[in-house]
């Protein structure tokens, strides 16, 4: 580590978990969080109170093949590789870091965020290896083109309060959702959204409303009239979390440095 007259030295750390364990990545009064668990490792290594800044929050249950949350440390790292390895040996087996990178003072890991990308899984079969991380269901009945073709109307529109958790402490809805596809991956059927922002529980929730045009029970125009509504009643149930990940966060190339 390098002493400096600087006061902090902002990094992105770059992670995955298994939400398995974990009541969500944001600190909780009643649970254990991911949050709290690197902070924990970082404040051992550092040998005094961290905090960290997470790109968002996901829910209890769900995962992370990429979440990126910023730090500020009271030294420059010499070895960031090594800092990776200390932080690893420090957390439980389901939270990996992968990198960390220096950024910008002013970098922040969830405002400077300009796409997300979520990715959910059905499969049509019982897995006893990956079934925990799927949504199992006789999907062979699921009308598949008619849930692209209603994934796809989402793009029409910003406001996204029918799929929004009741009484959250944002200040607007409005998202810009840029793709929204329903693939087939082997026995897997894949649903992938990349938007500017998401809202609580809104995968989830646009996930379980798109089943129901899939089986049937709502119709294309049906599924428009849901988002037009601006009311959470109007949605389906939310997807179970436990299928759910986050994959992807991009940033500005500016807030890096060399």
């Amino acid at each position: 580590m390098a002493e400096s007259e600087s006061s902090s030295y902002r990094y992105f750390i770059y992670l995955s978990y298994n939400g398995a364990a974990y009541h969500g990545w944001q600190r909780q009064p009643n649970g254990i969080s991911v949050q709290e668990c690197i902070e924990k490792a970082l404040s051992t290594l550092v040998r005094q109170e961290m905090s960290i800044t997470g790109a968002g929050r996901t829910d209890a249950g769900v995962h992370a093949r990429l979440m990126v949350a910023h730090v500020d440390m009271p030294f420059e790292l010499d070895d960031a590789t090594m800092w990776v390895h200390r932080l690893n040996r420090l957390l439980p087996p389901d939270i990996a870091i992968h990198r960390i990178v220096a950024v910008t003072p002013d970098a922040h890991s969830r405002f400077d965020a300009t796409a997300r990308t979520y990715r959910y899984y059905i499969s049509g079969q019982k897995n006893p290896f990956e079934g925990n991380f799927r949504w199992t269901m006789n999907a062979d009945t699921l009308d598949v083109d008619a849930m692209n073709v209603a994934a796809e109307k989402m793009m029409e529109y910003t406001d996204f309060t029918s799929f929004s958790k009741l009484h959250t402490d944002v200040k607007t809805n409005n998202c810009r959702i840029t793709r929204a596809r329903w693939t087939h991956n082997g026995n897997d059927l894949v649903f992938e959204i990349t938007a500017d922002r998401f809202l609580r529980n809104m995968v989830r929730a646009i996930v379980g409303t798109l089943v129901e045009v899939g089986r049937g029970k709502i119709s294309i125009d049906d599924f428009c009239r849901v988002i037009e509504a601006k009311d959470r009643c109007k949605a389906g149930t939310s997807a179970p979390g436990n299928a759910l990940f986050l994959t992807d966060i991009v940033y500005p190339e500016r807030l890096f440095i060399e």
